[in-house]
C-alpha cells in the first residue's frame, strides 16, 4: 500500500513539475529555456550611429536624403518660405525661419537635388523666367534644381537644367529664375546661405543614394561579410546566448536586385546567419525591420526623408504581407527558425490601430500557412501607446508573443535621473507592467529591445554593472525572455559584446531566475503536503 502511495505521489510531482516547465518554456528552445537573445542590428538594415564609418566617403555626406535645410538670401537677409508648407507662391520674406521655411532633401545625385515642403510638396519651376512654387505632388525635370556650393561660407546657388539661376526678387519677394548671368559668391540676388537644420537619416537609403549603385554595393558587401560572422555565433553560444533577433528590410524579398536605390546581397547574408545559429544551436527571429513606405519615419524604418508612408497606402501593407510570406516560406522548415516578427516599430501617432491589427491578423496567418509551430511576433507601436492594445486583439490563438522595447532614454522622463533612480525604476515600473501582461490571456511578453546605457553621464563600472543586473533580473522573468540591442556598436555600452569582454554586463544565473526556481520548489513542496494529507490517511 505504501509503495503504490509512493508511486502516485512520485507521479502527481512528476506531473507538476512536468507542467511548471512546460509553462516556463519556450517551444523549440532545449530544456524549459526563454530567449536569452542579441540583435544583431546595423547589418542588414543600415543604421548609421551603430557604424559611422560606413558613410564617410559621400561627397556631399551633410547632404543626404531627408537632410533638412533653410535658405537664406544674402542680399534681402530673408528666408525662403514655401507659403501654408506647400501647395502655394514661394516667398522671400521670413525673419524668422520655422517648419515653412524648412525643406527636406530628395538627392539624385552629389550636386543635383529636389526639396520637399514640410506638407509634402516639392518646389518646382517650369522654365526660365518662371517663379518658383510649391505645387507639384510628384518630381519630374522641373522639380529637379542643380546646386553649386561654396565649401568656405556654405553659400549656394541654385539653377535650372537649362542653366539659369533663380534669384530672390526684391520687387515682389518672389524666387524667380531669371538672374542674368553667372553669380560670383558676394551678397547678389541669386547667393543663398543654406542652413543645415538637421540631417539625422543614416539608413540604407541614404548610404546607397548617396554613394550611387557601383559604390554602394561595394560598401555594403564588405560590410555584410565582416560585420556579423561565424566567429560572433561561436562568442554568443560560449555566453549562453541561444537566440538571434536579425532586423531585415523589405527589399531582402526582391533579392538580388531589389529596386533602386536599394542594394542586394543581404538574402545571402541571412543564409549564413541561419547556417551559423545551426552550427552552434542558436535559434533566430527574423525582424521585419523596415516596410515599404516606412512605418516609423526612422533611418531603421528605410525612410527616405523622415515622412511615414506604410500605413496610408494599401499596396504598401499588401506588399509587406507579400515579403513575410517570402521570408516563412523560405526558412519555415529551416531547424533555426524560432519565430517570425511582422513589423519593427511601427509609430503610435502615423499607424493606427484599425490599420495595424488586420494587418497583423493577415500575417499572422501567413506564418500559420506554412508553419503551427514559429512563433507570431507584433511589435508595440512605439509612443504613446498601451501595450495591452494587443492583448485585447484577438490576433491569434497559439504561439503568439508581443515584443515591448525598455530604453531608459529617448524620453525627457530619464534625462535627470540618477543612477539609483534609473535602477528603482526598472523595479517598480518595468516588472509591475510585465508581471501584469505575463498574467494577461494572451501572447507572450518579450523585450525584443533593451540595453545597458542610460543618460547617467556619470555612471561608474559598477553603477553599469548593477543597471544590468536589474534588467537581467526583471526582464528574465518576461514569459518569452528577451534581447539585447545590439551585438556591435560603435557606442560602446551598446555593444553586447564590449559589455562582456569588459564586465560591465553580467549575464550570470539572476536573483529572478533563483527566485523562479524558488518559487517552483515551493510549489512542489506544497503539492505534496496536499497530496499526502489527502491520500496518505
Amino acid at each position: 500500500m505504501e509503495i503504490c502511495l509512493c508511486k502516485r505521489a512520485f507521479s502527481f510531482l512528476l506531473s507538476w513539475w512536468l507542467l511548471f516547465t512546460v509553462v516556463c518554456s519556450v517551444e523549440g528552445l532545449p530544456g524549459s529555456s526563454r530567449v536569452r537573445g542579441v540583435n544583431l542590428g546595423g547589418w542588414l538594415v543600415i543604421e548609421g550611429w551603430i557604424k559611422p564609418s560606413l558613410f564617410d566617403a559621400i561627397p556631399n555626406g551633410d547632404m543626404l536624403d531627408g537632410t533638412e535645410v533653410q535658405f537664406k538670401s544674402v542680399k534681402l537677409q530673408k528666408y525662403v518660405s514655401a507659403e501654408n508648407g506647400g501647395g502655394m507662391n514661394v516667398t522671400v520674406d521670413r525673419d524668422i525661419p520655422l517648419s515653412w521655411e524648412t525643406f527636406r532633401l530628395w538627392r539624385v545625385s552629389e550636386s543635383i537635388f529636389q526639396f520637399r515642403t514640410s506638407q509634402g510638396q516639392f518646389l518646382t519651376c517650369n522654365n526660365a523666367g518662371s517663379p518658383v512654387t510649391a505645387t507639384a505632388e510628384s518630381v519630374s525635370s522641373t522639380e529637379t534644381f542643380y546646386l553649386e556650393r561654396n565649401s568656405d561660407n556654405n553659400r549656394v546657388h541654385l539653377k535650372l537644367k537649362s542653366g539659369t539661376y533663380i534669384q530672390a526678387s526684391k520687387a515682389n519677394y518672389q524666387l524667380t529664375a531669371d538672374y542674368q548671368g553667372i553669380p560670383g559668391w558676394d551678397d547678389n540676388a541669386a547667393t543663398f546661405e543654406m542652413i543645415i537644420v538637421a540631417n539625422n537619416l543614416h539608413g540604407d537609403y541614404q548610404l546607397a543614394n548617396g554613394y550611387g549603385y557601383s559604390k554602394a554595393k561595394e560598401v555594403l558587401k564588405k560590410h555584410r561579410n565582416t560585420f556579423i560572422t561565424i566567429e560572433d555565433f561561436e562568442f554568443l553560444n560560449r555566453h549562453g546566448i541561444n537566440t538571434v533577433r536579425i532586423p531585415v528590410g523589405w527589399w531582402i524579398a526582391y533579392d538580388p536586385d531589389p529596386p533602386a536605390p536599394f542594394i542586394g546581397g543581404s538574402l545571402e547574408a541571412l543564409d549564413n546567419a541561419f547556417s551559423w545559429a545551426q552550427a552552434f544551436s542558436i535559434k533566430c527571429i527574423i525582424d521585419l525591420h523596415a516596410a515599404p513606405g516606412s512605418q516609423n519615419g526612422m533611418e531603421h524604418g528605410a525612410s527616405r526623408d523622415g515622412t511615414i508612408g506604410w500605413p496610408t497606402s494599401p499596396d504598401y501593407v499588401s506588399q509587406t504581407l507579400n515579403v513575410i510570406e517570402f521570408l516563412v516560406s523560405r526558412y519555415a522548415k529551416h531547424p533555426s527558425l524560432l519565430g517570425i516578427e511582422l513589423l519593427n516599430e511601427p509609430a503610435a501617432g502615423a499607424v493606427p490601430l484599425d490599420v495595424l491589427i488586420p494587418f497583423y491578423k493577415q500575417g499572422y496567418q501567413i506564418v500559420r500557412n506554412y508553419s503551427s509551430t514559429a512563433y507570431v511576433i507584433f511589435c508595440q507601436r512605439i509612443g504613446n501607446a498601451d501595450p495591452l492594445e494587443l492583448y485585447q486583439a484577438n490576433l491569434g490563438p497559439i504561439n503568439t508573443v508581443v515584443d515591448l522595447h525598455y530604453y531608459n532614454l529617448f524620453d525627457i522622463f530619464f534625462v535627470n535621473m540618477s543612477a539609483l533612480d534609473n535602477i528603482q525604476y526598472i523595479y517598480k515600473s518595468r516588472e509591475s507592467q510585465l508581471q501584469a501582461l505575463n498574467g494577461a490571456n494572451g501572447p507572450l511578453v518579450f523585450i525584443g529591445e533593451w540595453v545597458n546605457e542610460w543618460n547617467v553621464s556619470t555612471g561608474t563600472q559598477m553603477d553599469y554593472q548593477d543597471f544590468g543586473r536589474a534588467q537581467l533580473e526583471v526582464y528574465n522573468a518576461a514569459s518569452f525572455g528577451w534581447a539585447y540591442w545590439t551585438l556591435k556598436n560603435d557606442r560602446k555600452h551598446w555593444d553586447f559584446e564590449w559589455n562582456i569582454r569588459n564586465n560591465y554586463l553580467q549575464l550570470q544565473l539572476g536573483p529572478s531566475s533563483r527566485r523562479q526556481i524558488c518559487k517552483a520548489i515551493l510549489l512542489l513542496a506544497l503539492a505534496f503536503c496536499f497530496f499526502i494529507q489527502h491520500h496518505w490517511l
